[in-house]
């Protein structure tokens, strides 16, 4: 299955994103992607997504992280709701004495 997903690029302490187009199967940090669909730069605040091309493979049947699910739905690129991508609390356990 084709996913959309962001994959780490830059220097330690350094953060930038590329968007991918990758295979499901293959690692985020394995380097391989069939094509680069964008940038993100946290650091500067810059989000550059090539929407047409995210709107093919869309239509072609590739699913999205849901990172970058959330960041079309701000952008208005596409209708929906954000997902929750935090991880869920778990209770505190007891301590023992």
């Amino acid at each position: 299955m084709l996913k959309i997903r962001l994959q780490r690029i830059g220097r330690k302490n350094d953060p930038s994103f590329r968007t991918v187009l990758t295979d499901s199967k293959n690692s985020t940090k394995s380097g391989r992607f069939l094509e680069i669909l964008g940038t993100y730069n946290p650091k500067a605040g810059s989000k550059n997504f090539e929407n047409d091309r995210i709107k093919y493979w869309l239509s072609k049947g590739a699913k999205l992280s849901p990172t970058m699910h959330n960041f079309l739905v701000h952008d208005k690129v596409m209708e929906g709701k954000k997902i929750n991508v935090l991880p869920k609390k778990k209770p505190t356990g007891k301590r023992k004495d």
